[in-house]
């Protein structure tokens, strides 16, 4: 979650920084001690890796191949650009992203609210969402998902609100049901690509990601907002 002052802003862009400088020196780690190319366990599921990704990562970082644009944690096509251009494979980075999830932290203690939580994913499905972003972070061309609001909202949104239409259940920002309840599709859309131009009662400001305006184009947002009109009965 963000924080509603402008220092909080830049602390939260250093907090990025050393994440994804964190990410790189696992990476050279990784490589000196010789994983790469290591592929000894059991094939990894990355269909139910992508959907573990959205449904649990996607809101907080970006990652072109799964359709995300969250903003909160480091962007993993960035974060592993410069190692797969370098000849790190995708096995090598598997196992950083295991490392990340497996040793989840904030990078400063007074930043706990806008990292990782520990236990996001375990296990199996662990290694599934580790072994599907090592597939497609920072490959270079690979293209985002056609849009289809739906998926886009229960990727990038859904971990926050609840929408029933969607299944979701989120709790970190408003339930959608209600808050958009007679809204027009034009009131919609200034929400999702202005979020502090009304806020919500009992919500703080500077919580939801700010750059939906950027990363989603006119024609985009505008089907987004429809079908959150239609979602919840507009």
């Amino acid at each position: 979650m963000s924080d509603p002052t402008h220092g909080g802003h830049k602390n939260r862009r250093r907090i990025k920084g050393r994440a994804i400088r964190l990410i790189a020196t696992i990476v050279a780690a990784t490589a000196i001690v010789g994983l790469t190319g290591c592929d000894l366990g059991p094939k990894a599921n990355l269909d139910k890796g992508q959907q573990l990704f959205t449904q649990k990562c996607g809101s907080c970082h970006t990652l072109t191949g799964a359709g995300t644009n969250g903003d909160i944690g480091p962007n993993l096509d960035y974060a592993f650009k410069n190692a797969r251009a370098s000849g790190m494979d995708s096995d090598t980075i598997k196992g950083v992203v295991e490392y990340q999830i497996a040793h989840a932290r904030p990078a400063a203690t007074q930043a706990t609210d806008v990292y990782m939580p520990q236990d996001l994913v375990t296990g199996e499905d662990a290694s599934d969402v580790a072994a599907y972003v090592a597939s497609v972070a920072g490959v270079p061309g690979i293209k985002a998902p056609v849009f289809a609001p739906p998926q886009f909202f229960a990727t990038n949104c859904g971990g926050c609100h609840t929408l029933a239409q969607a299944g979701t259940t989120g709790t970190t920002g408003p339930n959608l049901d209600d808050a958009l309840k007679g809204m027009s599709v034009a009131q919609i859309s200034q929400s999702i690509s202005d979020p502090n131009a009304v806020i919500t009662p009992g919500y703080q400001p500077n919580v939801m990601p700010q750059n939906f305006g950027q990363t989603l184009t006119p024609d985009q947002l505008t089907a987004l907002a429809k079908y959150l009109q239609q979602a919840t009965g507009g």
